[in-house]
């Protein structure tokens, strides 16, 4: 993955020559800069620092689990006729690698990470997760936790960096990014300090999370979480327990307290339900974690920490 970013990169310089001459950018018109993004929530990150002067798109639908994507011939396509691709980076977009050998062309991409630390994968059983982890495609890539989204203080790097690349792509429109990334970040300085209100309300022995799968790390550790187990002893959401990590799940949740087995929406519930069903825990199964919604409750980024955070709480209470 770090190869094909690197050699597109590569290009950043011809593509941003490139890129000026489109001068001013506008959503109406034929020549302005075509920005893609991967996810969901990242276009509309994104679009909150373009605003009205670019048109954000994303690859992926709403609904759209990154893990388990099956890339369609149109995505090609559209990183094909884009000008500047963000990637959240991290290996996240595992899916994108042929996509972007086939579509080809310079374009300048951003990773939305980047000067973030992430967290390394921890070891389960005898395999060292540290070192690598396999995609639902069998596919090694360098490991680490990609879910930086899910702490707004580490989204503010993403905004500065998306920033960046569109400056970079539309110079003209600098002050406009500028501006309108200023107003973005002090967007999610409130959605921090409302999310640290909200988690106040839950007496710290009882701030423990048992999760589908190691999402929730960053968010955990911002707001004084504990981790207390994952069912699925991966970052992606398509692995796969054992019958003795079950079991092992079971004896935990007991062990800890924990009150509620915290999923995403789209994430498959039966393993937590027969742990909840060995345990009397509640499943809260309606986190969106890695895409918005079409409509109510995870419209925006910002729908979505707050419906998550709204949820985590009545499960705690």
């Amino acid at each position: 993955m770090k190869k094909i970013i690197n050699s597109i990169i590569g290009y950043t310089l011809l593509a941003a020559l490139f890129l000026t001459a489109c001068g001013s950018a506008s959503t109406g018109s034929d020549d302005a800069v075509k920005v893609l993004a991967s996810t969901t929530f990242l276009a509309d990150i994104a679009q909150n620092v373009a605003g009205d002067r670019l048109t954000v798109e994303s690859l992926l639908p709403v609904g759209a689990d990154p893990h388990a994507y099956q890339a369609a011939p149109s995505d090609v396509a559209k990183i094909a006729e884009s000008d500047l691709l963000i990637l959240n980076g991290v290996e996240y977009e595992h899916f994108i690698e042929p996509l972007l050998e086939n579509a080809g062309g310079e374009r300048l991409v951003i990773e939305a990470t980047a000067g973030l630390e992430p967290h390394a994968m921890e070891e389960h059983g005898d395999e060292d997760h540290a070192v690598v982890a396999e995609s639902a495609d069998g596919h090694e890539h360098e490991a680490g936790d990609p879910h930086m989204w899910l702490d707004p203080n580490l989204v503010v790097r993403y905004v500065e960096n998306i920033r960046d690349g569109l400056i970079q792509a539309d110079p003209a429109g600098e002050q406009v990014y500028k501006s309108n990334a200023d107003a973005y970040i002090a967007q999610l300085k409130d959605l921090d300090a409302w999310i640290v209100k909200q988690v106040n309300t839950i007496p710290e022995e009882r701030r423990l999370l048992v999760t589908n799968h190691e999402a929730m790390g960053y968010f955990a550790e911002r707001y004084g979480f504990t981790v207390t187990d994952t069912i699925l002893p991966s970052f992606s959401s398509e692995a796969s327990a054992s019958a003795q990590e079950i079991a092992e799940s079971i004896e935990k949740v007991k062990n800890s307290g924990a009150p509620a087995i915290f999923l995403g929406e789209v994430e498959n519930a039966d393993l937590a339900n027969q742990i909840a069903a060995e345990t009397g825990v509640k499943v809260i199964d309606d986190l969106h974690l890695e895409s918005l919604t079409d409509g109510a409750p995870a419209t925006t980024y910002i729908d979505m920490m707050r419906h998550n955070v709204s949820r985590i709480i009545e499960g705690l209470q």
